[in-house]
Order: structure tokens, then sequence, then C-alpha cells
């Protein structure tokens, strides 16, 4: 089936998610309301904030001004660090949807697998689950041990699981155990924040198929079935980062691109937590 704007990815729990969101990490005040409203303009329909962005009240408000049916749009926010627990979960969850100005939101997750109480921290998830006011529950920047831990002790397995995921960190260990387990994989930074661009392989098969080195980079996350939410503020990045949907990378330009691993990160290494 060919993928177009309105595809969506079916999670483990049955909830439909799209393959392209905006990311809104750095994105603060008035910046992070115009952003949230371009993207809604230009036909995304999954935003993606988090507690510790401090843009929830304006990724909120854009949502309500856009007018466009709740349903239709798949909001994911994220657990910041310090709230790691039971009870400072289930607080820290409210606080969000009342940023937010929501009765819930579609995707829960855990920012960071840091310190000793995050076992406890998911407990607090289904238990957020079960009461309706989160759609999924998910995990971020989980390793192949992490997942594997929080596989002993739950009987509910993460709908999502967020990593750093492009070209130049193509974790194939955790896309094949995500796949293996029925766990969505979804990328962020998937355009190496520019800093590839001119790197000779990507200009290539970006003059190869007439788009732009972001387009490419988008396209090939989506051919590996792995949601791309590629963060940004301007308007005609926002448009273009969305419009790639009328071509598809052949498997020859696939391999060289998955070749370019070096293990680029922009985040800290979450296997240096225990």
């Amino acid at each position: 089936m060919a993928l177009k704007i309105s595809s969506r990815i079916k999670l483990n729990n049955g909830i439909e998610i799209p393959y392209i969101g905006l990311g809104t990490y750095q994105l603060r005040g008035k910046t992070a309301h115009e952003s949230v409203n371009t993207a809604l303009e230009a036909g995304y329909r999954l935003i993606d904030t988090a507690e510790s962005y401090y843009n929830e009240k304006e990724v909120g408000e854009a949502i309500k001004n856009s007018r466009i049916p709740r349903d239709e749009i798949f909001i994911t926010t994220k657990l910041a660090n310090e709230n790691h627990g039971y009870d400072n979960t289930l607080r820290a969850f409210e606080g969000s949807l009342k940023r937010l100005g929501l009765d819930y939101v579609d995707l829960y997750l855990i920012h960071w697998p840091s310190g000793r109480l995050r076992d406890e921290t998911w407990r607090a998830f289904e238990s957020i689950l079960n009461e309706g006011t989160c759609r999924s529950i998910g995990v971020s920047n989980y390793t192949v041990r992490h997942l594997k831990e929080l596989f002993k002790i739950s009987s509910t397995f993460p709908a999502v699981n967020q990593v750093e995921f492009n070209p130049y960190i193509y974790q194939k260990d955790i896309l094949d155990l995500c796949k293996e387990k029925n766990i969505q994989l979804e990328g962020y930074t998937p355009l190496a924040r520019t800093k590839k661009f001119n790197e000779s392989i990507l200009k290539n098969i970006s003059e190869k198929y007439v788009k732009s080195r972001a387009q490419v980079l988008i396209r090939w996350s989506l051919q590996h079935n792995v949601i791309a939410i590629p963060k940004s503020s301007n308007e005609n990045r926002i448009k273009e980062n969305i419009n790639v949907f009328d071509f598809e990378i052949a498997h020859e330009d696939m391999k060289k691109l998955n070749s370019l691993n070096e293990n680029l990160r922009f985040s800290p290494d979450p296997h240096n937590l225990k």
C-alpha cells in the first residue's frame, strides 16, 4: 500500500498514529503556537511535546484554535525526569493535561529511563491508561536493555519507543526488537539537525530524486516503518517536511543510506543510564 499524508500506523493497542509529526523541542511561546498552527494547516495530525519542553500550554492553545476535531489530532507528551515515581507521575500527568487544556492525550511517554523508580513509574502509566485519560502509553530513549527490563515487570508492553533515529544513528538493534515485540518505533532528530546535509551519499540521492536532503531523510525513516517527528519553526520547512508521499527511495539507495551509521547523537546516550 502506497503511503499518503493521511496514512496511519496501528499501534499494539489498536490506536492509530500518523507517520509524520511535528516535534516541538526548543519551541517556546509564540513560536511554538505559530509552528503548531502552521503544521496543522499543512496537514500534520501528530504533535509531539513534553513537560520539559515548557510549551504544552501553547501547543494546546494552537490545537484548540485550529478548529480541527480533537479526534483527528494525535497528541503526545512526556514525563519529566524529576517526576519519576508512582504518585509523582500521577501528579505530573494531571499537570500536563491542565497545561494542554485537554481531556485526554493520545500518547504519554516516559521521557528517559532515568533512576531506580522507572518500574514504579510504569505502574503509574498503567493506571493512567486504565483511567481513560490517555489512549496509549510508551517510552522514550529506551535501549534494548531497558526494554527487556520492562518486559520482565509488566504485561503491558509500550505502544511506542521514541529514540534518535536517522541514517547516522541507525539503531537497528532497537528497531528489530521493537518489530519483534510489536512496539512502534518513533524517531526524533530524523534530520540529524541538518549537520550531515553536505555528506556526499545523501547529497547524491537528494539530487537523484529531486528532493531536499530533509525529505530524503524523512522518507528513509518512513520506509523503515519508523514514525518521523522533524522539528522546525520555519513555515516553508514545516511544509516541505511533510511533502514526502510522492516518491519512494529504491532498495539500492536505502542500502547506501543504511550504511551511513556512525552513532551520531545529539542527546545523551541512554546506554549510560542504569
